[in-house]
């Protein structure tokens, strides 16, 4: 994803930037299907899975700030999201329940020391496979593949996709690859180009009439249309390709192996889709899970 890091200036709210957050009361609440939380696991081969068990707990690298996808509530410390949501399947099929969950907000910057250092055990949270990236750690997955779309007003009925966009704001965020896209294939003039450090400046500008389209990633523009979809909404074909993966120890075959196979069975019991449903599906757009990309 770039700079598209800058995502993680998506501030709604009053937001507790911990360094890490238990899951235990009231965090432990989830928004998705409950999970079963699996019995004598084993993992041959992992060291990663062996430091959880020996620690009796399960530390997860995660977004704190994407409503929709990885969002932690000032107020309650609650947790919640999409991304979230996956974590919490993976740790239930690894035999971790909610009480036995460390979640670790870590910068999208510091993703790759994190996991190398063993600061974290698994990372899940926006986080693009990308061939630089496996240099250092490695993936699981994609678990959701994004890609940068727009987000408009409800009303809105001349802006649906990219080539509709001659002649209207757009707002992105300063530095980020959806600006340099947005600019780079000339989709508007470069006086409607609007830019700001966070979305949520984009998104309040949206609101207010003031520009036209606010465009990143569709998982966290997803994210704020399931937040008013009344007000909201995701229009158009995606104009990039972004695979999520689940962050690992770049020689953790073990657990990626046993990760990507935690993957597959709820893409096919159905419990992916019910997750996608009770967190990115509420702003009405449709998904289905990725093919799995083994290696």
């Amino acid at each position: 994803m770039k700079l598209r890091h800058l995502a993680a200036g998506l501030l709604v709210g009053a937001l507790a930037l911990s360094a890490c957050g238990k899951e235990g009361s009231p965090g432990a609440e989830s928004s998705g299907p409950t999970q079963s939380v699996a019995a004598d696991v084993t993992v041959e081969g992992s060291p990663t899975f062996q430091a959880m068990t020996q620690r009796g707990r399960v530390v997860i690298g995660v977004k704190e700030d994407q409503p929709g996808l990885g969002f932690k509530d000032a107020t309650t410390g609650q947790y919640s999201g999409f991304d979230i949501e996956i974590a919490r399947l993976v740790a239930a099929n690894l035999g971790f329940g909610p009480d036995k969950i460390d979640y670790k907000a870590v910068p999208s910057a510091s993703r790759e020391d994190a996991i190398s250092r063993g600061e974290v055990d698994y990372y899940v949270g926006t986080y693009t496979i990308n061939d630089n990236r496996k240099q250092l750690i490695s993936f699981a997955g994609p678990y959701f593949v994004a890609g940068q779309s727009l987000l408009v007003r409800s009303d809105e009925t001349e802006i649906t996709g990219k080539d509709t966009l001659k002649g209207k704001k757009v707002c992105s965020v300063t530095g980020s690859t959806p600006i340099q896209r947005v600019k780079d294939q000339q989709l508007t003039e470069p006086e409607n180009i609007v830019e700001f450090q966070n979305y949520s400046q984009c998104v309040d500008q949206l609101l207010s009439r003031q520009v036209d389209a606010v465009t990143t990633d569709d998982a966290i523009l997803k994210g704020y249309a399931a937040q008013q979809p009344d007000k909201l909404k995701v229009v158009g074909a995606t104009f990039s390709t972004e695979p999520y993966g689940i962050g690992l120890n770049h020689d953790d075959a073990a657990l990626r192996g046993k990760i990507n196979d935690i993957l597959a069975a709820a893409a096919a019991d159905g419990t992916w889709k019910q997750i996608y449903d009770s967190t990115l599906g509420k702003s009405g757009s449709p998904a289905d899970p990725p093919e799995l990309q083994r290696y």
